[in-house]
C-alpha cells in the first residue's frame, strides 16, 4: 500500500497539522479519527486492514487528519464561546485548506482535471464532525460514512447555545433547512451513510432524529440505517460496517 506522509501549515489553525495518505489512486476519502484522535489512528487501530481491498485496487485513497477534540468539544472546562469558534477554525482549515490539497493529490495521481468530492469517515465523534461536513458543504463532500455518531452539538456545548453551536449541530439545522433549499438537491446526488448500532454504548436516538429528517425533506441520498441490540459502540462492528457501506458509495 503506498502512504505519504505530510506535514502542512494551518493558516486557520496558526500550526502544522499532520495528514497521512493511504493508497495510489481513486476518489479521496477524509479519515476523522474518534474522538481526540490522532491522524495515526487509522493504521493503529487497523482500519487500513479493512480499507484494504479498496485501496490497494486503486478504488480510494485515504487522507486521515488529527482532531483538535481536546480544545473544542472535549475541552469541557474551557469558554464555550472560544471553543466553538476554536472548532469551525479547525473546519476551516478541512474546507479551505486541506481540500484543495486533497483535489490537487487525487487529481495529479489520477490524471483527473476536474473536481473530486471528498468523501469523510469517521466513527463516534469522527463520525460526528464527517455528517457535519458533508451536510454543511456538499459542494465540497461527495457524501459520507458516519459510524456511531452523535449529531447534536450538546453532546460537545451541553447548555450553551449560538450561532455557531447551531451550524454544527446537525439535528437542529437540518430540521430548518427549507424544503426548496438547492442543497436537498445536491445531497441526493451523492452517497452518504450514516448508520448506528443498538446495543452497549451506542446513542442512536439522533440518528434516528436525522433519518426522519432526511425522509421527511425528501433527501434520498442518504442511508440512515440501523444495527441491532448486538451492535456495540466499538471497533469491531465499525469493521463489519465499512465493507457492508463501500461499496456501494464507491460504485
Amino acid at each position: 500500500m503506498e502512504t505519504q506522509y505530510y506535514r502542512v501549515y494551518s493558516h486557520a489553525l496558526g500550526r502544522d497539522m499532520e495528514i497521512k495518505r493511504y493508497g495510489h489512486a481513486g476518489r479521496p476519502v477524509l479519515f476523522i479519527p474518534c474522538q481526540d484522535g490522532r491522524f495515526f489512528d487509522f493504521e493503529n487501530y487497523k482500519m487500513t486492514d479493512v480499507w484494504a481491498p479498496w485501496i490497494e485496487g486503486g478504488q480510494c485513497m485515504v487522507f486521515a487528519i488529527d482532531t483538535i477534540d481536546k480544545e473544542t468539544w472535549s475541552n469541557k472546562g474551557g469558554d464555550p464561546a472560544w471553543r466553538i469558534r476554536r472548532y469551525e477554525d479547525w473546519l476551516r482549515f478541512i474546507t479551505d485548506e486541506l481540500a484543495p490539497m486533497i483535489r490537487a493529490i487525487a487529481n495529479e495521481k489520477n490524471g483527473w482535471t476536474g473536481y473530486p468530492g471528498i468523501i469523510p469517515f469517521g466513527c463516534s465523534l469522527g463520525a460526528t464532525h464527517a455528517a457535519n461536513l458533508f451536510f454543511r458543504w456538499p459542494d465540497i463532500f461527495d457524501g459520507c460514512l458516519a459510524l456511531s455518531g452523535i449529531y447534536t452539538a450538546s453532546y460537545g456545548f451541553d447548555g450553551y447555545w449560538d450561532e455557531a453551536v447551531y451550524r454544527n449541530s446537525p439535528v437542529d439545522y437540518m430540521a430548518n433547512l427549507p424544503w426548496d433549499h438547492p442543497y436537498i438537491a445536491k445531497y441526493n446526488t451523492k452517497r452518504a451513510v450514516i448508520c448506528v448500532g443498538q446495543g452497549p454504548w451506542e446513542i442512536p436516538e439522533t440518528t434516528f432524529r436525522l433519518g426522519d429528517i432526511c425522509r421527511g425533506k425528501g433527501i434520498t441520498g442518504v442511508r440512515v440505517e440501523a444495527w441491532g441490540y448486538d451492535c456495540k459502540h466499538d471497533w469491531d462492528w465499525w469493521y463489519r460496517q465499512v465493507p457492508t457501506y463501500l461499496p456501494w458509495m464507491l460504485g
